[in-house]
């Protein structure tokens, strides 16, 4: 079901992603280790999208970028993400069995940096670029829920500009500040990701920021302080299933436990297999 849950999530033309860090026990070393909860996620609801939301989980024991390559085997659209270098393998032209996907990066990523060095140190032209950065928002506040041909006018005839001045903005504060300093490392991280910052004035599909996978992960946090951890690598692959089913019913307004309940009461009775997609949460339906 995760399988075939996964491949209605892969054939959409933008996802998210992000991963987070899951404590997993290693055997006969008496101690625990850092395993990771990989999670790819669709929600078109900021744009009316017709395809349900859902998400999955992939569990590895490691942050290698090269499980990137695996997970997204497949899909080719615009992946909106944090600025982890992970994910630059497929971005290249020579990416193996796909064509290179296209990044659309974090705006909140951008302004946690800024943020981060204005509560430190009060900085003014931390105050500035978040001050830029919250008009960009204003407008995203406005056109939420449009459709993606209104997402997009506005954002050509509003957003652009401010983001094409903050460009400029951010290249002179570069070239004022000290890149070893505590803003100058902000700044930096910003220009890298620069490209991707800009993919959502060219596509009304396309989110200002990656919260939205942020908030499905935030429960598998809440997780790991109540269950510690998971007892190996393949408790940990379990974790994924079961919170990708779970997560997935909850955003589509599911209950999640009568949903589980039902499912694999009908797996038991024999559900054919042909008819997987009956199986999916957003197709669940109580009184059925």
């Amino acid at each position: 079901m995760v399988d075939r849950l996964t491949e209605h999530l892969k054939s959409s033309g933008k996802l998210f992603m992000d991963e987070t860090t899951a404590a997993v026990l290693d055997p006969g070393r008496g101690r625990t280790k850092t395993g990771y909860l990989w999670a790819l996620a669709r929600d078109d609801r900021g744009w009316g999208g017709e395809d349900p939301p859902g998400v999955v989980f992939t569990y590895h024991p490691s942050r290698a970028g090269a499980h990137t390559k695996q997970i997204l085997q497949g899909f080719d659209g615009i992946l909106q993400l944090d600025g982890y270098t992970g994910y630059d393998r497929l971005t290249r032209p020579s990416r193996e069995g796909c064509a290179p996907i296209t990044v659309a990066h974090c705006w909140a990523h951008a302004r946690r940096k800024l943020k981060e060095v204005f509560d430190r140190d009060g900085s003014e032209i931390a105050a500035e670029g978040l001050r830029r950065i919250a008009e960009l928002y204003r407008i995203e506040a406005e056109i939420r829920s449009m459709g993606p041909g209104q997402r997009l006018s506005a954002r050509q005839a509003r957003s652009a500009p401010l983001v094409a001045a903050f460009g400029d903005w951010l290249q002179a504060q570069r070239l004022r500040i000290s890149a070893k300093s505590r803003l100058g490392e902000k700044l930096t991280y910003i220009h890298r990701q620069w490209a991707g910052l800009q993919t959502f004035l060219h596509d009304g599909r396309v989110e200002i920021d990656s919260n939205s996978i942020e908030n499905l992960i935030r429960p598998i946090a809440l997780t790991r302080k109540n269950a510690l951890f998971a007892g190996h690598d393949e408790g940990g692959r379990t974790w994924a299933r079961i919170a990708s089913l779970i997560a997935t019913a909850k955003i589509n307004g599911v209950e999640p436990f009568a949903y589980l309940k039902a499912t694999l009461e009908a797996i038991a009775a024999g559900h054919p297999a042909s008819s997987i997609d009956d199986l999916l949460p957003w197709n669940f339906n109580p009184s059925r």
